[in-house]
């Protein structure tokens, strides 16, 4: 079983660069840490570091367990913070994640100013990535808490996410567009229409479930002269490039030449899900569960 201590004399070994300025600094002897190392070394049946009498150089696997080791140990850190944070009061700040068509709306905006006012040492850094990198920055610690659409491609080990709230599909065209005199629209329809946002191949969110909902009409969205993600479709749309099919809450943030219509024959729906680390910190796990309670008894 690999202890902490190894882990913690490992990184010390490196970063010091050598086994005697690590030593000095950890007050510990040399051949002490020498030991842990090929203990350690035996625990993974792999060779970490190569040495001499002045020097030590990461093999690759040492290189991967070293950058892990940190990530571990800086987490631990964060951890221990927190704990004694919530402890005294709930402080600490939280790192959240949106999708670019998952905006800002008055009701998120107004979730957050309550919880705010529920846990008054909360500071929240807010950022905006595309949801399959958010569930990747949660993942590797980079994020606490993403607001995504669903589904995500990737599925990470220590990654939950929990469906939010549902939102209505329609259909964004140029008021140019002839499109735009009709109250509402076949998906079927627009099979000859020019797309702005098509899927990436490693990418879920909503332009993945797009074009599913096009390949069940028999059609594989088709991709306009100029691609753009979400919030910079609509500058494209309103220019008439191309349609996309959004979220309603997209109206908010809309420019006056575009057009909004329905899609009949059965209400098509998108789902914002909450994405957080299934062990996450006691802040963050709390901060969660409230948003979580906050979104859906609201919708």
């Amino acid at each position: 079983m690999i202890s902490l201590k190894q882990f913690k004399y490992f990184v010390e070994i490196v970063e010091a660069g050598s086994y005697s300025r690590a030593a000095e600094k950890l007050y510990v002897a040399q051949s002490a840490l020498s030991r842990q190392v090929k203990e350690l070394e035996d625990e993974l049946q792999t060779q970490l570091l190569t040495r001499d009498s002045r020097h030590i150089q990461l093999t690759p696997a040492g290189q991967l367990f070293f950058e892990r080791s940190k990530r571990i140990l800086d987490d631990i850190d964060r951890t221990v913070v927190q704990a004694r944070q919530v402890g005294q009061g709930a402080q600490g700040l939280i790192r959240l994640q949106h999708s670019s068509s998952v905006i800002l709306t008055p009701a998120l905006t107004g979730a957050l100013g309550r919880l705010l006012q529920q846990f008054p040492g909360v500071t929240l850094d807010i950022s905006m990535a595309p949801s399959e990198d958010q569930t990747m920055d949660i993942e590797e610690g980079r994020a606490d808490i993403g607001l995504i659409r669903m589904p995500t491609l990737r599925k990470f080990p220590h990654i939950q996410a929990r469906e939010l709230i549902t939102e209505r599909l329609v259909v964004a065209v140029s008021r140019h567009s002839p499109l735009a005199e009709l109250d509402n629209i076949e998906l079927a329809s627009l099979s000859q229409e020019p797309f702005i946002s098509i899927p990436h191949k490693d990418r879920g969110g909503l332009s993945y479930l797009v074009a599913n909902l096009c390949l069940d009409q028999g059609f594989f969205p088709k991709p306009a002269r100029v691609l753009s993600r979400k919030s910079s479709q609509l500058s494209l749309i309103e220019a008439n490039l191309g349609i996309a099919i959004v979220p309603e809450c997209m109206q908010l943030m809309a420019p006056a030449g575009v057009r909004f219509i329905a899609l009949s024959r059965g209400t098509l729906f998108t789902k914002v899900g909450l994405a957080s680390r299934r062990e996450a910190e006691p802040l963050v796990t709390a901060f969660a569960d409230a948003l979580l309670r906050e979104l859906t008894q609201s919708h």
